[in-house]
């Protein structure tokens, strides 16, 4: 079969399932209807936002469908309707058996890691938390349980010392959008070999899993080693942004977060949590076994700023702390 006879059926909503949905489109594949989330109010205003996913069928005259529930009758007959060959899910939602199990090839996933490592709803940020040197993206087979199903390829990525969950994101969203493609063409010549999870190998210390991000999940706490504190705020920079409480002498507390920080080998006898500052130039919290030199931040309220620029306008000393 041609890529312009073979019927897609896509499925995603962020910024992350554009750059796929993209490679398709211009690829000349035959995208046939676009799925994604109903449309939300948000910001100050609680304006009407489209997702990006939207935003781009719209753009490109795409048919689009916006279901709040997956099984409801309407929507799978307006699915049914576009009669897929093929459904591809990048970013999405969890989907009953009736919508991943109706197109005659399939549907499968893009998922970021290398599964079965980092299973579930934010791979990325975890992976940078944990102090990967390595990650990747993945297509598979959707099956009942997420994140499960035989993997039909993977593409590595390697994770640099001061890369933050920022930059993975965007090399692992190229990557995947070529990953998809090539992924449609091995399906297309029947190429495709499908391998299952269970027969990759699993390392001594097990499968890391990727759970949904709350806010006390970003909570720093300073009294954890120096790696662990320094991988926790890459990891989940720029969102949704690892976060403490910065103490004034007199007890008031603002909540601040910390978006880019450096290790500075500096070894203090200081409890964590402690400030050193000269009040112009630098800002570093003791961390058990060194420091670290904050370089980024943005107090409640206010925009994201670089160290030197929060310093000319606040006046910290090393009487505040962080907790």
């Amino acid at each position: 079969m041609e890529k312009e006879a073979l019927r897609i059926v896509y499925m995603g909503t962020p910024d992350f399932a554009v750059s796929s949905l993209d490679a398709l489109v211009e690829g000349g594949y035959n995208v046939v209807g676009v799925v994604t989330m109903p449309d939300k109010p948000a910001g100050r205003g609680y304006k009407i936002q489209y997702s990006p996913v939207k935003r781009y069928a719209l753009e490109r005259g795409l048919p689009l469908l916006q279901p709040e529930k997956l099984k409801d009758p309407s929507f799978l007959d307006a699915l049914r309707a576009w009669k897929a060959d093929l459904q591809i899910v990048v970013a999405f939602r969890m989907l009953p058996e009736v919508v991943w199990d109706m197109p005659r090839l399939g549907t499968f996933n893009l998922h970021a890691s290398l599964l079965p490592q980092y299973r579930g709803a934010a791979p990325i940020n975890w992976a940078v938390m944990n102090g990967e040197t390595e990650t990747g993206v993945t297509t598979f087979f959707l099956t009942h349980e997420i994140d499960t199903g035989r993997i039909i390829l993977q593409e590595r990525l390697p994770i640099a010392a001061t890369d933050d969950a920022g930059v993975v994101y965007d090399a692992l969203m190229e990557m995947g959008a070529r990953l998809v493609t090539r992924t449609v063409d091995k399906l297309l010549d029947g190429s495709a070999e499908t391998v299952p999870q269970e027969a990759f190998r699993i390392p001594p210390h097990g499968l890391h899993p990727a759970p949904k991000i709350f806010t006390e999940t970003c909570r720093i706490d300073w009294h954890e080693p120096e790696e662990a504190v320094y991988n926790r705020i890459r990891g989940l920079s720029p969102y949704p942004a690892a976060w403490t409480e910065l103490v004034a002498p007199d007890g008031c507390r603002t909540v601040m977060k910390v978006l880019c920080t450096e290790r500075t080998g500096n070894v203090s006898d200081a409890a964590p949590g402690t400030v050193r500052t000269d009040g112009r130039t630098y800002f570093e919290v003791v961390v058990p076994g060194g420091a670290l030199r904050i370089l980024s931040l943005q107090l409640a309220g206010k925009k994201r700023l670089p160290v030197t620029d929060f310093l000319n306008g606040f006046r910290l000393s090393e009487e505040y702390r962080v907790e």
